[in-house]
């Protein structure tokens, strides 16, 4: 399956009140698309992250984001892995 890194920006304190019934609803939204989230990495200061998500093309993905509301810079396909030997 097709990996993508969504970059988004969002303002400070929108992580707080994220719990998980709302990751769940998430995921479950994402699912109607055939979108799955992966793993966040975030900043220090809570503003900006960085999602890996599968889905089966780039615009499975963009329109389960629509449907989530939540915004975001760009998506970027990851189409193989660098790791270090």
């Amino acid at each position: 399956m097709p990996r993508y890194m969504i970059e988004r920006t969002l303002p400070k304190g929108a992580i707080d009140g994220l719990d998980d019934a709302a990751l769940k609803s998430l995921q479950s939204t994402n699912a109607t698309f055939g979108v799955k989230w992966i793993q966040s990495y975030m900043s220090g200061d809570k503003t900006k992250t960085y999602c890996i998500y599968e889905g089966p093309n780039e615009k499975a993905v963009r329109d389960a984001n629509a449907k989530t509301q939540v915004p975001f810079e760009r998506i970027v396909e990851i189409p193989e892995d660098l790791k270090p030997r």
